[in-house]
């Protein structure tokens, strides 16, 4: 499949635009005011110490502080860190120290009210090597398929290592299975020379400091695309083309006549439809093609898919048209995950089928289109409910969470009380204060709606309470107040 990368650039936000067989894939945004800060290192303060969640809170400059778990402060050994919470072992308390100054590297964005995540496990990545500068693991790519080319790669990497006698430890990325020797120990270099830097940095810096920031949105996309895949990538900025244009010069040369600047007059994002787009992966409804929709709720600890068929009748019988509708969910699930950046507990509610080889092709398409990403997931098996557990890694903020905030009037609900349900909380609020206070009169200030309901269908409940209270009712309209306010006012 041919890619094109579209990056839109202005004064206050950098847009970058993965677009497959002319269809949008995925969206990054890095906005000035907002940036996101994965992958900086921080010379931090431990600000206070959770034996019981065997974690600490890092003070690294930010409005909120940062938190690191246990496991993210104990070294590679060759595999993956293998740590229980609870493991009498490793304790916290044996590890770090309040006011103790630590060097730490954000893995996830502030997110909501939480803190930044950290980890001392240190990394410099560059296009095909990523350089552990405080640890001796070397190791490869999980990405990387094949025992024997594994090894292979392994025994390569470890032999440049040990010839060159190069400190720290080494990892080669997904990309750098085909690098040249030459190309991965000039990256080798650079990436020995840009930890001396931020070693002597850390030398004459007072914590809690900013030691070393990752690269901008666009340079960083740029640094880790597949260019076996890349037809061309399109940037409307000059500056920010030239920019690139010189990094790719260096590291890879092979890319720099499929990078070009967008002169149009035309915004880039418009002249590919992406900002229409956009626009639809805020939508909770996802039309299918054959007639079938997905509806998709995010909510703080999961995001819920639903799969319908909607006017979707198919031309068989029952059965066909429920396996088709879930066969096309699969593939605008698959992209609404990335594009949306859809993370952590991901729960897909497909249409019951009854043959289980329907079920079983529906899983295998499902997991073959979610190793399109280049985040990390893991799917579970189909429930007897036809439900389907996705996890995603969670690095950065939801596209929703980015553009849009809680609406304001119904505070993030997606509902808003009905007219009839807000005239009888005011009849509540009247019978409340009745009883409280000796009052001759009562003015209630509203929506024009829920005066107007009060008004005629509900003129005989304000009657028959005025009869009842022995207090007159006044009703006034606010065309200022939300639907849900009002006001009562007593005499």
């Amino acid at each position: 499949m041919t890619e094109e990368i579209l990056i839109n650039v202005t004064p206050q936000e950098t847009r970058a635009a993965m677009v497959q067989n002319g269809m949008l894939q995925e969206l990054h945004i890095e906005r000035i005011r907002s940036k996101g800060i994965v992958g900086n290192i921080y010379l931090g303060v431990v600000k206070r110490i959770l034996p019981g969640m065997q974690a600490a809170f890092v003070d690294i400059g930010l409005e909120r502080a940062a938190f690191i778990h246990a496991q993210d402060l104990m070294p590679r050994d060759g595999q993956a860190v293998q740590y229980q919470q609870h493991d009498p072992q490793v304790q916290i308390t044996s590890l770090l120290s309040e006011g103790r100054n630590i060097l730490v590297q954000v893995i996830k964005d502030p997110i909501g009210s939480k803190g930044a995540r950290l980890t001392a496990q240190i990394s410099i990545a560059m296009r095909n090597v990523v350089l552990l500068p405080k640890e001796a693991y070397i190791g490869i790519s999980q990405r990387i398929q094949g025992n024997e080319k594994r090894s292979e790669l392994l025994q390569q990497l470890r032999e440049r290592v040990d010839a060159a006698d190069r400190p720290g430890g080494y990892i080669l990325r997904t990309v750098g299975e085909f690098a040249p020797p030459e190309a991965v120990d000039a990256e080798m270099n650079i990436l020995n020379r840009t930890w001396e830097s931020i070693a002597a940095r850390i030398e004459n810096s007072r914590a809690p400091m900013l030691i070393h920031q990752n690269l901008p949105l666009a340079t960083r996309l740029i640094r880790d695309l597949d260019w076996n895949n890349v037809e061309r990538v399109r940037i409307d900025s000059r500056e920010t083309c030239n920019g690139i244009r010189d990094f790719v010069r260096h590291l890879i040369p092979q890319a720099t006549e499929r990078i070009e600047h967008y002169p149009g007059d035309r915004p880039i994002f418009d002249l590919y439809g992406i900002e229409e787009e956009i626009q639809k992966a805020l939508n909770r409804k996802i039309p299918l093609k054959s007639g079938g929709y997905l509806v998709i709720d995010q909510t703080e600890a999961l995001t819920s898919v639903d799969v319908n068929t909607g006017s979707f009748t198919g031309k068989r019988n029952l059965e066909e048209t429920i396996f088709r509708t879930n066969l096309e969910a699969v593939t605008a699930l698959a992209r609404q995950i990335r594009l949306r950046n859809l993370c952590g507990i991901i729960v897909v509610d497909f249409i019951d089928m009854s043959l289980h080889e329907h079920s079983e092709q529906v899983m295998r398409m499902l997991r073959r289109e979610l190793q399109r990403d280049p985040c990390r997931t893991s799917v579970s098996e189909m429930t007897s409910l036809s439900l389907v557990e996705i996890t995603r890694k969670r690095s950065r903020d939801s596209l929703l969470h980015v553009l849009t905030q809680p609406c304001p009037t119904c505070q993030g609900r997606g509902t808003l009380k009905s007219p009839h349900t807000v005239c009888y909380e005011i009849f509540r609020e009247i019978m409340r204060t009745s009883k409280e206070f000796s009052a001759s009169s009562f003015l209630v200030t509203a929506s024009p709606k829920v005066v107007d309901l009060l008004m005629e269908e509900e003129a005989s409940g304000v009657s028959d309470l005025e009869s009842f209270i022995r207090a007159s009712i006044t009703l006034q309209v606010d065309p200022l107040l939300d639907p849900e306010q009002y006001e009562v006012v007593f005499s």
